[in-house]
């Protein structure tokens, strides 16, 4: 699948606020869920949607409405959490889950340290949230744990992707789409995105 990468001047201006080093603390954290929500009204629009009846103020219609139970949110642990406020304010009763893991540096397999997803994850779409797509890593470990569990329906949404990552991603799960609000130039020596925004998780949660 071909990744979309959000084009609007809007995401672009707040992508500049986030990058900047001089931005701090709370507005970081508030422009993250800003720029999830756009990326969430992107990913979701092919949202199944059921005719109800309605009562407006001057007569009965029809109207159309999403089962939100059918959806389900998977920050991967810690960053991840900071997009979670903006896709919530667009469904707020999706079904959370979380996923957080490390890489053993001896073996370089995944580790999950923690793992609690809804029930009936086969059953749901899942959109799966980490701020930054880099080497690609924890996505891809995250989407296998998910596809193991039985989930089929998996969109991935960050907002600063590498070239490097986006590319891991696909080649290792082709059926999953991607969404993100850019696509950077590369990784440095470091795996640090450039231009990036330096560590989103140091940056949502101040501990830096």
């Amino acid at each position: 699948m071909e990744p979309v990468i959000l084009n609007h001047p809007l995401v672009d201006n707040k992508l500049a606020i986030l990058r900047s080093k001089k931005t701090g603390t709370k507005e970081f954290r508030e422009l993250v869920s800003e720029i999830s929500m756009f990326l969430c009204y992107e990913a979701l629009k092919d949202a199944k949607t059921r005719e109800v009846e309605i009562e407006t103020p001057i007569c009965f219609s029809k109207a159309n409405k999403i089962n939100e139970d059918d959806y389900a949110f998977i920050p991967i642990l810690r960053a991840g959490t900071g997009m979670l406020d903006g896709l919530i304010q667009v469904l707020p009763n999706a079904k959370i889950g979380h996923i957080g893991l490390y890489r053993n540096e001896e073996t370089l397999k995944p580790v999950r340290y923690y793992y609690k997803v809804p029930k009936d994850i086969d059953k749901k779409q899942v959109v799966v949230l980490d701020p930054m797509l880099a080497t690609g890593g924890s996505a891809i470990d995250a989407i296998t744990m998910l596809k193991e569990e039985g989930a089929k329906d998996i969109k991935f949404l960050c907002i600063i992707a590498a070239p490097e990552g986006m590319k891991k991603l696909q080649e290792a799960h082709p059926d999953v789409k991607i969404f993100a609000s850019a696509l950077d130039e590369k990784l440095n020596e470091k795996g640090y995105i450039v231009p990036g925004l330096g560590d989103a998780g140091d940056r949502i949660f101040g501990t830096k």
